[in-house]
């Protein structure tokens, strides 16, 4: 396999978590009587432009079905962030009702109706009919597409081009990224200005969250990297911002390499330094992550074996991408965790691919009063302690498992 910046062969294996089925792929129960796919979960390392990236197996019809089950306003957290992000957009680059804003995975529309309800002109792009169907619900626009150069041609011949275009959480999503970023610079005005959120991988790697590793992630992203890509699509990043979504991501600001008017912020070079000194671009600095990873999965099975050994009930909340990748990766079923617990109507009564393990209400929780909840979406771990605070009554203890086992 090539690099899908640069090109270069890919030799420098980065993690292997074994095989696994798309983390989004939740099953009913006549599915369970089907056969199920999986597919090798490898991530590699490009020399050269210092991108990782999964070896690819699955395309990005398979991973992204029209009934994809991911809805980002289950989230009061990422509700808070989304409607911060748009009152600073506003503010920041004077956005108007003359102004047009372009959401590419715009999912559920949970950004977009606050650019609406302050009478911002704005319109999606999301592929998922089951995200677009609840964003139209919201009186959102979307076309019902995945995004690239030519989807873009087609809505610059048509008049609607972006003053500012936001992708967030997708960028690691793409598997062609070289398209998905020409895209962005065809669609956005002279003066257009296009912000990008995702998961920052000296996070990742610093703090053990291999979870976070699963197909429809294809690639992982450092300013070291994404500079690069940009680079090399017409795009240039003019200012960085350190957020703590997701366990820590990037906010990159970027706009038309030869059209732009905004000046270059000294948080560009800062970055691209801290990013050196930590050694992303030398191979020893990648070394050693596979016996991590390990590590925590081992300390993880033994806490279920010894729940078990004990009498105890543990059961699991957030059927998350994240948890479907530790469930899998340490073999773990229902014998050691029975169900879980999630608040999405569209994950309730299906299984947790790979595993099968049940995904229930909260009126389960409730009734049967486990003695510890394993939280697998950690990132949002705050939110669900103090909503799931309850617990404290019957003596329930919390638990998360990455970066490392820890009771609450």
């Amino acid at each position: 396999m090539n690099c899908r910046n640069c090109q270069t062969p890919l030799v420098l294996p980065f993690l292997d978590l074994g095989t696994a089925p798309p983390s989004n792929a939740y099953l009913t129960g006549s599915q369970l009587m089907s056969l199920e796919t999986f597919y090798p979960l490898r991530i590699l390392l490009c020399r050269q432009c210092w991108l990782v990236q999964t070896e690819d197996y699955a395309a990005e019809t398979e991973l992204f079905s029209p009934d994809y089950a991911y809805f980002s306003s289950i989230s009061s957290t990422w509700l808070a962030h989304a409607q911060n992000y748009a009152l600073a957009m506003r503010e920041r680059f004077g956005l108007s009702g003359q102004s047009r804003v372009v959401e590419v995975a715009a999912n559920d529309g949970y950004l977009l109706q606050y650019f609406r309800k302050a009478g911002i002109p704005c319109y999606g792009i999301e592929p998922t009919a089951s995200t677009a169907h609840a964003a139209r619900e919201r009186g959102i626009e979307i076309i019902q597409e995945f995004f690239g150069v030519r989807l873009a041609g087609t809505l610059v011949a048509a008049g609607r081009q972006a003053d500012l275009m936001v992708a967030n959480n997708v960028l690691a999503h793409v598997p062609d990224i070289n398209d998905f970023v020409s895209g962005f610079a065809a669609l956005l005005k002279p003066a257009g200005v296009a912000t990008f959120e995702f998961p920052h991988l000296l996070n990742l790697i610093e703090k053990c969250q291999f979870d976070t590793v699963y197909h429809e992630h294809y690639s992982y992203l450092s300013l070291i990297a994404v500079k690069s890509i940009f680079e090399r699509n017409g795009l240039e990043i003019f200012d960085v911002e350190t957020i703590p979504t997701h366990g820590g991501s990037l906010r990159l600001f970027a706009q038309k390499s030869e059209t732009g008017t905004q000046a270059i912020q000294p948080a560009v070079q800062a970055l691209l330094e801290t990013e050196e000194r930590a050694g992303l671009r030398c191979e020893s600095f990648y070394a050693g992550f596979q016996a991590k990873a390990e590590s925590v999965k081992n300390e993880f099975l033994a806490f279920l074996l010894a729940a078990r050994r004990d009498g105890k009930v543990v059961v699991a909340y957030g059927a998350a991408a994240k948890g479907n990748t530790l469930l899998n990766f340490a073999g773990v079923r229902q014998d050691l965790l029975p169900y879980i617990v999630d608040r999405n109507p569209a994950k309730q009564g299906k299984f947790a691919p790979g595993s099968h393990i049940p995904i229930v209400g909260e009126e389960r929780l409730w009734r049967d009063r486990p003695d510890y909840l394993l939280i697998l979406p950690w990132n949002i771990s705050e939110e669900i302690t103090a909503q799931l605070a309850g617990i404290g009554e019957w003596g329930g203890q919390f638990v998360v498992a990455i970066p490392k086992l820890e009771i609450r």
